[in-house]
Formats: structure tokens, sequence, C-alpha cells
């Protein structure tokens, strides 16, 4: 996949970087982890410092000093999550912010305009995420709104998509928008809506409401239903999933993209990744273990630190903890994906996939 700033092999694992930061984590370490792309919250940099600033300031890009791809996303799911804070109307959502209790409206037309204003190379259309467990009534309504919502998305980017900050540094290159399937739990709305966004002809798919408390067994079900309705052709993106045994399965199915909060967030609970398993650094065990984190890890912090230094840290509340955790599961979980990759060069891929499965099994028997 070839973006404005830089080529991207899928399948490829995105880590997170709401406020313009994968928390903990300064760029130059993501970029030497291997980082190509990485994601931004339109809703929290619109709140904070806010995109006209941002657009003052040359882009997102510079803004952070990330010269990798971005990739922002609609605000759709944080407006989502405000469920006591917002109106949804056909027009957009009227929302309160989280920080100040100002109000604040957010339609497709203005997602739009953000996320220009931001730069990233990947924008994402406004959609309504279908909270978990939906009626059908109410996940058609949702369906509708949000197939509403992509086409006029699509609409205002194509009249607005060469204001982009860096449009003339990068000789014109313009950025990509990607529509968002949703429909619940329902298999013919997931349906009708992969074709109607198909009709729509965006430059990538992605697979939203998910991860939003369903069943695991049901977010793969519709991963299955949804994905073979997707062109190959085109990037398909799987929104915020997941631990390590089901980003590399997904991939096995055919997924292009994926995101995900969870390495970082899991990090600054004391929760580390590892080809052995699952790790929580806070037991008592790990005191006098004078192991890596990962005796298979090459990362920085495996390389110099012991799980008893690291279950130090963290028992003494040190903001170090966070760091080192944090560098480490971002660095397990690109590796992961740079190992899908040669698995699918090899053919090997049904392997892994096992692998990693048995390893995730036996550790949570062990940490439990």
């Amino acid at each position: 996949m070839l973006l404005p700033h830089g080529p991207v092999e899928t399948p490829v694992f995105m880590p997170v970087g709401t406020a313009a930061t994968v928390k903990a984590v300064p760029q130059h370490i993501v970029e030497e982890l291997g980082a190509n792309i990485i994601l931004g919250n339109t809703y929290h940099l619109y709140l904070r410092p806010g995109h006209e600033l941002i657009r003052r300031l040359g882009g997102l890009h510079r803004f952070m000093s990330w010269p990798r791809p971005l990739l922002t996303d609609s605000g759709g799911f944080q407006v989502f999550s405000l469920s006591e804070l917002r109106k949804v109307t056909d027009e957009g959502v009227r929302f309160r912010s989280h920080l100040d209790g100002s109000t604040h409206f957010f339609s497709p037309e203005h997602s739009m305009d953000v996320q220009i204003a931001l730069g990233a190379d990947i924008l994402m259309a406004f959609d309504e995420c279908t909270e978990y467990p939906a009626t059908r009534e109410r996940a058609r309504h949702s369906l509708d709104l949000t197939l509403a919502w992509a086409q006029r998305s699509l609409t205002h980017f194509k009249a607005h998509q060469h204001e982009v900050p860096w449009h003339e540094q990068l000789g014109g290159k313009t950025q990509s928008l990607f529509g968002i399937v949703q429909g619940g739990m329902y298999a013919d709305l997931r349906r009708e809506s992969a074709e109607r966004l198909i009709e729509m002809d965006f430059a990538g798919y992605a697979i939203g409401g998910l991860s939003v408390g369903e069943p695991r067994h049901a977010t793969r079900e519709v991963i299955e239903q949804v994905l073979p309705l997707l062109p190959a052709d085109k990037p398909r993106y799987l929104m915020g999933v997941g631990y390590p045994e089901e980003i590399v399965e997904y991939a096995a199915m055919g997924v292009d993209m994926m995101d995900c909060v969870l390495p970082t967030r899991a990090a600054r609970h004391g929760l580390l990744f590892t080809s052995e398993g699952r790790v929580n650094i806070r037991a008592r065990k790990y005191a006098e273990d004078e192991s890596p984190a990962d005796p298979e890890c090459g990362c920085m912090v495996c390389r110099r630190y012991s799980r008893a230094y690291l279950r130090h840290l963290f028992a003494s509340g040190e903001p170090l903890a966070a760091v080192l955790n944090s560098i480490h599961n971002l660095a397990y979980y690109l590796e992961l994906m740079a190992s899908v990759r040669y698995a699918i060069e090899l053919g090997s891929l049904p392997e892994l996939v096992k692998r990693v499965r048995s390893r995730s099994a036996d550790s949570a028997a062990r940490e439990a």
C-alpha cells in the first residue's frame, strides 16, 4: 500500500496515538520498533489542541514529528462512547466535551474538514457505531444513518481533498478515504452495508462496530461474513482489535490493517505479551526473576532489563514502568505482524496461527 508519506506493507498492525502520541513511547522509538503507520484520534485532537492550530503548524505529521503515514478515525466511536453526553440526528451528533462540558456538533462534513486539516494519509468516513446488544430496529436505523453519512463524507471529501496542509510539499498527493461497514450482529445488514459502500467506491473499507462488548465468537462470525464481500484489491481494515492470537488469526482470514490500544493499555496495567504468552509482571513470582520479559525478544527492553526490575518499577509506581512495558508490547505486536507477512511468503501462516494460539492458551492457564 503506497501512501503519500511512504509505503506500508500489509497485513499491518497500527499502534494507536490517540492525542498525537503513542502513550508513553516517543516517536523515534516507535519508528525504531518498525511501525510504518500509526493512528490518531480526530475527536481528541479536535478538542485539544484543535485542528485549526494543527493545520497552521503544518499538519499532524509535522506537529508531532512523525514522517511516516498516519490514519485518523472519524470521531464516531468516541462520540458513541459519550452516550450520556450526545444527541444524534440525521444531520450529525451534538455532544458535550468530556474535558470541560462545552457543546460541539459533528456532521460528516465537519469530520472531513477536521481530518483534512489534520492531514493524515488515510481518513475515515463519519459513522455511527452500533452498540451491543442492539435490536434489529436499532441496528437498521444506525445503518441507515451510517450509509447516508458515508455518502456525505465522500462528497465533501472529494470537493476539499486538495486542502490538506502538505498537499504542495508532497507533489500534490492527496489523502484516501475509507468507508466503514456497520450493521451490528445482523448478517443481512452487514451485507447491505458492504454492498452500498462498494457502490460508492471508497479507497478502502473498514469493518467497524466490533469490540463493543460482544462475545469473541460473534466478532469472528461478523468478520467471516463481511471480508469476502469486500474488494480484495483494496485495503480491508478491521477496527479496534485485538489480542495477539486474534490479530494473527484475522490476518490469516484476509484482514490487511488492524489497530488496537491493547498493547499500551495492557502495559500500563502490568500485562506483557511474549512468545511464551501473557506475563502479569505484577506477580510476586517475578520478584527475583533475572530473565528478560521475553527470552525470544530482541527489543531494547528485553536486551537490558529483567522481569525482576520491571516488576519493581511497577510495584513502585515509577513512570518508567509504563514506558518500558509499552515499548516491549509494541515491539512484540509489530514483530508478530512481521512474522505473519514472512509466513505468508513461505506459505506457513496456518502453523504460525496454531503456535500463537497454543502459547496464549498455555500462558492463560499458568497465570490463572
